[in-house]
């Protein structure tokens, strides 16, 4: 439970025991968890989507407080890590110097751009989902996202010889891989065969993500970790957007 909540703490800003001192032990034994804590995002999602939609309808003030709504909860942690991620491997610098550019706290401007694109992509996927999906669609990304981080996290090596990344990825195994993935089928698998699909194509896209950032960077490190969670839960809104199209195929792909 400790480890849970460590998790919760790291990744939102949702403190339900507020803790102040994190060890190297605790924040590993987290990753396992880090699905979980998609749930506990993707129930406020959901809960927010349904509210908005009930009383506004689907407007474009929903999809903007929807689009909100994820930087409130996390803090912006892992738009931030997208940002920095985008600096550094649009730099078209060598890797070093990538790296470098990565760490820097400011923002720069491929990191705004990319930023900012990615903003009106999600916009538009929520605006032309069907209201119908919106709420399944939402439940189950921030929990295929987190698997994403947890695939980032164990499969592939840290770029950088320290930082606080390197502590999650010393202690994840195959243990921590194991749970995770236990935890996103159960929690993925009852929303239908959308979601399942969903689930199955952004572990493709994290896996591949990973590998491209591995040959640019010698590596991931924690800027990639959260770049991959917001790409990935970016195609989970793309995959059930493109399916909205069709009210056959979404609706089979529902059953």
């Amino acid at each position: 439970m400790n480890s849970f909540l460590v998790g919760l703490q790291f990744l939102t800003r949702i403190h339900i025991a507020r803790q102040t001192v994190w060890t190297a032990d605790a924040f590993g034994r987290s990753t396992r968890f880090f699905p979980l804590v998609g749930l506990v995002l993707g129930i406020c999602y959901a809960l927010a989507a349904w509210l908005l939609v009930y009383f506004i309808g689907m407007r474009t003030l929903t999809a903007v407080l929807l689009l909100i709504l994820p930087l409130l909860l996390t803090g912006g942690l892992h738009a931030d890590g997208f940002m920095d991620t985008a600096d550094g491997v649009f730099s078209g610098r060598e890797r070093e110097r990538k790296l470098e550019i990565m760490k820097d706290s400011r923002v720069g401007s491929f990191g705004v751009v990319s930023f900012v694109l990615l903003m009106f992509l999600q916009f538009a996927l929520l605006l032309d989902m069907h209201p119908f999906l919106l709420v399944p669609a939402l439940f189950i990304m921030p929990i295929i996202g987190r698997m994403a981080m947890v695939l980032a996290i164990a499969c592939f090596p840290y770029a950088r010889a320290d930082g606080m990344g390197k502590t999650f990825a010393d202690m994840a195994d195959r243990k921590t891989i194991v749970t995770a993935s236990v935890m996103t089928v159960v929690f993925v698998l009852p929303c239908g065969l959308l979601a399942f699909v969903a689930l199955m194509l952004g572990i493709l896209f994290a896996l591949l993500f990973c590998r491209a950032m591995t040959t640019t960077l010698g590596g991931v490190t924690g800027d990639v970790y959260g770049a991959v969670t917001v790409l990935t839960e970016t195609l989970v809104l793309a995959i059930f957007s493109l399916a909205s199209i069709n009210s056959d195929v979404w609706g089979i792909l529902w059953r």
